[in-house]
């Protein structure tokens, strides 16, 4: 019952696991696809942007590949565990949410067209859930890294929001909150399926285009 609960409930600090100090595993140096460093520090003049859009292995597959993002990472973020394995965050007993960091290069990519693949990869409307995903760690969130990110994000929502409505969907559930701390999951996990081609995939969208731009034109 304890289990059940927690899928459709995030956990207060005081209710969450009490996790560890130093992580139970070592993250690989390398992306499988991009080449890149999966940790930082990043070369300056990238930006980083955190992202959780239901199961992490398609979510990731979505961000590689994309022109301009220099590597991605999947993890854990939004709850209250310190250093959670992937079974302690299915529990619901962490509050975390599967996420993906992204780390991009502005010049190349922005981050409006970052929200643009966010937004259009899953359906944001479905709470703690993605399709037949449930439990909390599927919700749908963006963790900002900047006071310009999150006026960006705030805007571009507003803005689906609009065109999801119209296309007959509910409101959008999506946590925007400033970056909590991300938490690397386990090495099997980073880049999944590009490990694992023919692995689960559990990205869909509602097949409603998101703006891009319209919500500054509109100010």
């Amino acid at each position: 019952m304890l289990f059940s609960r927690f899928k459709n409930h995030l956990p207060s600090a005081d209710e969450a696991l009490k996790g560890r100090p130093e992580p139970e595993f070592t993250v690989p140096d390398r992306h499988t696809v991009l080449g890149n460093a999966l940790l930082g520090p990043y070369p300056e003049g990238l930006e980083v942007a955190d992202f959780g859009l239901g199961c992490f292995w398609g979510a990731e597959r979505k961000f590689w590949q994309t022109d301009g993002v220099w590597t991605t990472l999947v993890g854990y973020q939004g709850g209250h565990t310190p250093n959670p394995t992937y079974e302690e965050v299915c529990s619901g007993h962490t509050g975390h949410t599967e996420a993906v960091r992204v780390v991009f290069d502005p010049s190349k990519v922005s981050y409006a067209a970052l929200l643009k693949v966010f937004w259009e990869s899953h359906d944001p409307t479905q709470g703690f859930r993605q399709g037949n995903d449930v439990g909390t760690q599927y919700r749908s969130a963006i963790y900002t890294h900047s006071p310009a990110q999150q006026q960006t994000a705030e805007a571009s929502r507003d803005a689906y929001q609009k065109v999801l409505a119209a296309s007959g969907y509910a409101d959008i559930t999506t946590e925007l909150l400033p970056a909590a701390p991300f938490y690397p999951a386990e090495p099997y996990h980073q880049q999944y399926l590009d490990k694992n081609p023919a692995g689960y995939c559990g990205i869909g969208g509602t097949g409603v285009s998101c703006p891009v731009g319209v919500a500054q034109a509109e100010d």
